[in-house]
């Protein structure tokens, strides 16, 4: 997928993203891979069709060094793999002194109501495999 979608954004680490040693929280980076994968959405112009119908089925996250309250933050997010029904996204995340996180998200496109798996549209899919970079990515 030499032209996968993908976005880049930016973020502060907020107080409220600290534990009690001051470092970020490892559920920051779920918010912020949230976050992404919405601008990506929202960029592709498909977000009021996926919106709600794409549950996690898999995380992965590797983190490189901590990041700390006010450290401004750059994250990637990558469409990586897109199954019949999945899509695999690459996150990684770095701060004032390089990389902090890498990792994958995988999600599942379901039907409203039964929650069950459906493939994904023909245009949605083109898009998560052909769009580009939405933002500097």
């Amino acid at each position: 997928m030499q032209r996968a979608a993908c976005v880049r954004i930016q973020r502060r680490i907020e107080w409220i993203d600290t534990d009690a040693a001051g470092l970020y929280h490892w559920g920051t980076v779920c918010r912020f891979a949230d976050a992404a994968e919405a601008a990506l959405h929202t960029a592709l112009g498909i977000e009021h069709r996926i919106f709600g119908a794409t549950p996690r089925v898999a995380v992965r996250f590797d983190f490189r060094q901590g990041l700390r309250f006010n450290d401004p933050v750059d994250i990637a997010l990558t469409v990586a793999a897109v199954g019949r029904t999945s899509v695999t996204y690459r996150i990684e995340v770095s701060g004032p002194d390089g990389p902090a996180v890498d990792g994958e998200i995988t999600a599942v496109l379901v039907e409203p109501g039964s929650g069950r798996p459906t493939p994904w549209p023909v245009d949605v899919r083109l898009l998560l495999t052909d769009a580009g970079p939405q933002e500097a990515c």
